[in-house]
């Protein structure tokens, strides 16, 4: 089970560091530098659109995925007796998800074109969260092979099929949002295909059934998490939404926003994968009652040492940044690159999070949890309001970088105050080292071409991380030890 476990982590690890964030910067990014190159303002409008399908994406699920996770690892004849009856109780999810939808493009004002993208961005959704489901089953079923090649079969296929449309023979100008959108619908439906496949292999049959008790039972313990899901991703992508409604050139503020967070979003599947190698670990030593200062130092040091190399690299060299990847684009790249280091503030804070609001998630501390989140819509959505109308793609920015700082200190606070972690100054004086000396690195310009700068800096900054001591070998080793455990 150990080497199982070993290899797969390798896996999925190798698989998800070189799909999805070459989907999202090369394929994605790449279809919005010939959208906005031909069509100004209609990724913009695409891109406001997926934000609001997001938005109410857990509707589709309701944390169904993590509770039939953990009932069929404890008992596969769990798959037997309940894939039925929650795949009855998606297809209800799935008709409450499309309305909720439609009832918010009715009340955006959206126009018929914008409905027409709304729904087939639906459909994809719901798409995705029956892919999540049945990989759900082959999770508990210990599959974690398979279920690492489907983490990443609708990406691969998108690449594949893209790459061919955006630099193969065909005619560049075929290229639109329709046809991206298209195009992802056509890679989700043969990843859902071949993911439903390798769970049926397991079932003796499916039927669709309504049981009320059954869905009940399940709703009543999932509902907190799905609460944390909701409050958190309306503060996370809210601000695409409402940077397209509230402007009059929306569209072309939405995709400014949308250049830098394309990165962003590439980031942050770092800390994401972090979490999910943590937080079992937290669960395990909160249930023996092992000292949890040692594991929270380690993680905290190698997460945060990646988050401020990347974060305080990408904000000295925005602007080339975006002027390398988006230079044809009709934009304004300054306004871009503006926004863009506001986000890595945010990708900084987010790395903190991933650490601190996981660990009060292993605690169970969901009550706490969804008043931060709570906060921080409230938050997000005042400052908004108020910074969009001034600054545009740069107010939402600054919006999301406040918003997502002030959550991250609180979910810090809460973590030392309830799990009553040892406020360890050593460690802290050692951060504040680390920083200055890679801030000081940041202003060093060692050749005349910005590209040569940068990957100097992060060569010497990945140095400095283990000569400073933030990320020692034998840290994540002792890591991947414990998960294995």
């Amino acid at each position: 089970m150990q080497k199982k476990f070993l290899s797969s982590l390798i896996l999925v690890l190798i698989l998800n560091v070189l799909v999805k964030p070459f989907y999202i910067l090369g394929i994605d990014a790449e279809f919005l530098k010939r959208i906005e190159g031909t069509n100004p303002g209609d990724y913009g409008e695409y891109f406001s659109l997926v934000g609001l399908t997001f938005i109410f994406n857990i509707f589709l699920d309701l944390g169904i995925t993590n509770y039939n996770t953990r009932n069929i690892a404890k008992s596969e004849n769990q798959l037997q007796t309940q894939f039925s009856g929650i795949l009855s109780l998606r297809l209800f999810l799935v008709l409450g998800y499309l309305f909720i939808l439609a009832l918010s493009g009715v009340l955006l004002g959206y126009s018929s074109h914008q409905f027409y993208l709304l729904s087939i961005l639906g459909l994809n959704q719901v798409l995705v969260a029956f892919i999540l489901f049945f990989r759900s089953n082959l999770t508990g079923l210990m599959r974690f092979k398979e279920d690492s090649i489907i983490s990443v079969l609708d990406r691969a296929i998108l690449i594949v099929i893209c790459s061919f449309i955006l630099w193969g023979s065909w005619n560049g100008d075929i290229v639109s949002v329709e046809l991206f959108v298209w195009l992802q619908t056509l890679s989700y439906f043969i990843t859902f295909l071949v993911s439903f496949f390798l769970v049926f292999r397991h079932t003796n049959s499916i039927k669709i059934n309504v049981d009320i008790v059954f869905f009940k039972r399940i709703l009543r313990r999932s509902l907190p998490y799905a609460l944390l899901i909701l409050l958190m991703m309306i503060y996370y992508r809210v601000d695409s939404v409402m940077l397209e409604r509230m402007l009059p050139n929306g569209k072309r503020e939405a995709a400014l926003y949308a250049q830098g967070f394309r990165f962003f979003e590439a980031f942050t599947m770092i800390g994401y994968l972090f979490a999910g190698l943590l937080l079992p670990i937290f669960a395990k030593m909160i249930i023996k009652k092992s000292p949890l200062s040692p594991m929270v130092y380690l993680s905290s040091k190698i997460i945060l040492a990646i988050g401020f190399l990347i974060g305080i690299g990408c904000y000295m060299y925005s602007y080339d940044i975006m002027n390398r990847r988006y230079e044809t684009v009709r934009l304004d790249l300054e306004q871009s690159a503006a926004a863009f280091r506001f986000l890595m503030v945010c990708f900084v804070a987010m790395c903190s999070t991933y650490i601190f609001g996981t660990l009060l998630t292993a605690k169970g501390s969901l009550k706490t949890l969804n008043y931060v989140a709570l906060c921080g819509v409230i938050i997000n959505l005042v400052l908004n309001f108020y910074f969009i109308h001034k600054e545009g793609a740069i107010g939402a920015a600054k919006a999301s970088m406040i918003t997502q700082v002030l959550t991250a200190i609180a979910q810090v606070y809460l973590a030392f105050k309830i799990l009553k972690i040892n406020v360890e100054y050593k460690e802290i004086f050692r951060l504040i080292i680390f920083v200055v000396g890679i801030a000081a690195l940041s202003k060093l310009q060692f050749l005349d071409y910005w590209m040569y700068n940068i990957l100097i800096f992060f060569t010497l900054g990945g140095l400095w991380i283990f000569i400073s001591g933030m990320i020692q070998p034998k840290s994540i080793l002792l890591i991947l030890k414990e998960r294995e455990d």
